[in-house]
């Protein structure tokens, strides 16, 4: 069998090199494996073009210039000027650039695939019927873990999903559907109960993905809401520093309840082994320290409306058509009002590979990925 199998994979070399058949067609049954394959879930920090594929709103979409314009030249679907978190760490994983799952025509599963969308909850409600929520997410993994089955066969599927690593960032719309809608979320339930609900469901995910395989997770904790731009721009116009109330209470209590529920599973999982990154300590520092890190501007977005480029409308798709852009986007904290620019997802995504225990722990990225 294993001859044939040897004779199959010259074959298909001097063809592809031949005919030109993606090197992809033949790594599946010929190239040994020594890397762990990344799979992603969450919202708009991991969303590398998922919302592309759905009917959702302008807010929800980043298909469209400016974003995109430093790394890519075009706008591939990112909420920044280049890449994100899941970009840099499939780049340290030596892994190709993890594609969409909504990806047209894209079923190559072996080096993982991204399920995240912009806008998405740990909760069904948040934003419902025009992202794809976590739950969704799940099925989706669950839909890529039997077409591996299919096509490696049980065993090696299972090898697969045991030595992959899982990459959550997930709640931060949950808590601005509690902190900014007018709707009856916030009176209906306490904030210790909707931060129960929502990290309840994320465990349950991760349940779930244990089950059918998965023992190595990664976890971003809820940043200071209240340092956030647009939030400041809601709640005190230009101020500069961050709104303490708004900052500590719902992200803090969160990250809380996380960290003690990632230690019961770690307790109660066989083989479950997790990274969590402190993205609220290291958020926090970057935004109020911008010169310690290399960046001149914390206070300013690069893409926006408004004295501050506070308001939401880089691009001009959104209820705001008036937007300005900087000129260095690599000097500036904020792309747009929300998210951040490249140069600061890769300062968290070396933090988060190889970070020591006071920033990520139990254990970096770096040392799951190498077991």
């Amino acid at each position: 069998m294993e001859s044939l199998k040897l004779h199959l994979c010259l074959l298909l070399f001097f063809v592809s090199n031949s005919i030109l058949i993606p090197s992809l067609a033949i790594g599946d049954t010929c190239l040994p494996r020594k890397h762990a394959a990344l799979f992603v879930f969450g919202d708009s920090l991991f969303d590398v073009g998922n919302n592309n594929y759905i009917n959702t709103t302008s807010d929800n979409l980043a298909n469209y210039p400016p974003y995109g314009e430093t790394f890519f030249k075009y706008p591939s679907g990112r909420f920044s000027n280049g890449r994100l978190i899941p970009d840099f760490i499939a780049e340290y994983a030596k892994l190709p650039l993890i594609q969409p799952y909504l990806f047209p025509g894209y079923k190559q599963y072996t080096d993982g695939i991204n399920f995240a969308s912009s806008g998405a909850g740990a909760l069904v409600e948040t934003h419902q019927g025009i992202v794809i929520d976590l739950n969704t997410q799940l099925s989706y993994f669950k839909i890529v873990s039997n077409t591996l089955k299919q096509k490696l066969g049980k065993a090696e599927a299972k090898t697969l999903l045991a030595k992959a690593f899982y990459l959550f960032n997930i709640g931060g719309n949950d808590y601005s559907v509690f902190m900014t809608e007018n709707s009856s979320v916030s009176t209906s339930y306490t904030p210790k109960k909707y931060v129960d609900m929502v990290v309840g469901n994320l465990t349950n995910v991760i349940k779930g993905i244990y089950k059918i395989g998965g023992r190595k997770f990664g976890f971003l904790n809820q940043p200071p809401f209240g340092c956030l731009l647009s939030i400041k721009a809601l709640e005190n116009g230009t101020e500069s520093s961050c709104l303490e109330e708004a900052s500590s209470s719902l992200a803090k209590l969160h990250n809380s309840v996380l960290s003690v529920e990632t230690q019961k599973l770690e307790k109660k999982l066989k083989g479950f082994k997790y990274s969590y990154f402190d993205y609220f300590d290291i958020s926090f520092q970057v935004i109020n320290h911008p010169s310690k890190y290399g960046f001149k501007e914390s206070d300013v977005a690069c893409c926006g409306s408004g004295p501050n480029r506070e308001y939401y409308s880089c691009g001009g798709k959104r209820a705001v058509k008036d937007y300005e852009l900087c000129e260095n986007p690599s000097e500036y904290v904020f792309f747009d009002s929300v998210h951040p620019t490249e140069r600061v997802y890769q300062l968290f995504s070396q933090l988060m590979w190889s970070g020591n225990q006071s920033i990520t722990g139990p254990h970096n990225l770096k040392t799951l990925f190498e077991e």
